[in-house]
């Protein structure tokens, strides 16, 4: 079996790639935007920004399972670059799907909480109207319309507030901020489930062991939209404030910075970002027979990862 690993370098794919478990499952191929790896490995050229390129690597590869892990992630920048956003994220999982339904292979691939308006008072479901507040928003959508409209077998994985021992993300900004500042403002009035790529991992392959053990009705009924998320919720701020707290007493930092409690208003960005990110994730688990841990469980594990790293 023939497996594809789209990102190789972005936060997820780097997380695939430490696992091992996709290369356990099958002939494993990575690909980046410029065909590097951070590790030194070779890797193929996939520049989801130009979708018309994409086909060539698809026939001379041919894989029989596809995991998307790329995407254009700026959000507040794609306020200036919606037209590059809606390439990466709209047009080139178009691509991916049509050929995709073309040879009958799988697709897996992630979108967002950011395409809800968080309006809701209650976890969305995967079935709940969207409506993106911004270019990064609407980018995704164009990418999950596309998944389905292309005719090809998908897992279509939701997920939210994604954070990684690795790469650019709100944990090692905290660390970063909270070792040069005694206090940090953060907003208190989002909440949304932190998740770690390492969640993200393990849930995925545990679905695609589903899949590939189903049978035809079954893999029908897992084709679609999941939630993938760590259970529970939080605020940013209490997110912050469990990340300095973890690292403390993992003697990852040497003191824990004063965090204020902060509004929306109070921390202006470009980009508009909803209130209420909580995904309902009892589907996927149901799905796919697999418990997705509280969101503290990824903390613990990736603030012990930092601190081996720093020993």
């Amino acid at each position: 079996m023939n497996i594809l690993l789209l990102g190789a370098n972005g936060q997820l794919g780097r997380s695939f790639l430490e696992h091992g478990g996709l290369a356990a499952r099958g002939h494993l191929t990575a690909a980046s935007r410029d065909g590097t790896r951070t590790d030194g490995e070779s890797a193929e050229v996939a520049d989801l920004s130009r979708p018309d390129t994409l086909t060539t690597l698809l026939d001379r590869l041919r894989p029989d399972i596809i995991v998307n892990a790329a995407a254009y992630t700026a959000v507040d920048r794609a306020e200036q670059e919606e037209d590059l956003a809606t390439r990466v994220n709209g047009e080139a999982v178009g691509v991916l799907g049509k050929w995709a339904a073309a040879h009958h292979a799988l697709v897996i691939h992630y979108s967002t909480d950011y395409v809800f308006d968080g309006s809701a008072k209650a976890p969305y479901a995967v079935d709940a109207a969207t409506a993106p507040l911004g270019a990064y928003g609407r980018s995704k959508l164009a990418g999950e319309q596309a998944l389905k409209s292309s005719g090809a077998a998908h897992l279509l994985l939701r997920t939210a507030w994604v954070y990684a021992p690795h790469g650019h993300n709100f944990l090692r900004t905290m660390l970063r901020l909270g070792a040069e500042r005694e206090e940090l403002r953060v907003v208190a009035d989002q909440q949304g489930a932190p998740t770690s790529t390492d969640t993200i991992v393990r849930a995925t392959l545990a679905a695609l062991d589903a899949w590939q053990s189903g049978n035809a009705e079954q893999r029908r009924a897992m084709t679609g939209t999941h939630h993938l998320v760590a259970s529970g919720h939080t605020s940013w701020h209490g997110f912050a404030s469990a990340i300095f707290q973890t690292a403390h007493e993992r003697g990852l930092i040497a003191r824990i910075p004063r965090v204020a409690a902060i509004t929306t208003a109070e921390f202006p960005t470009p980009a508009q970002r909803p209130a209420w990110s909580v995904l309902d994730n009892t589907g996927f688990q149901q799905r796919f027979g697999y418990a997705l841990p509280d969101w503290q469980a990824g903390l613990h594990e990736v603030i012990d990862t930092l601190s081996t790293q720093a020993r």
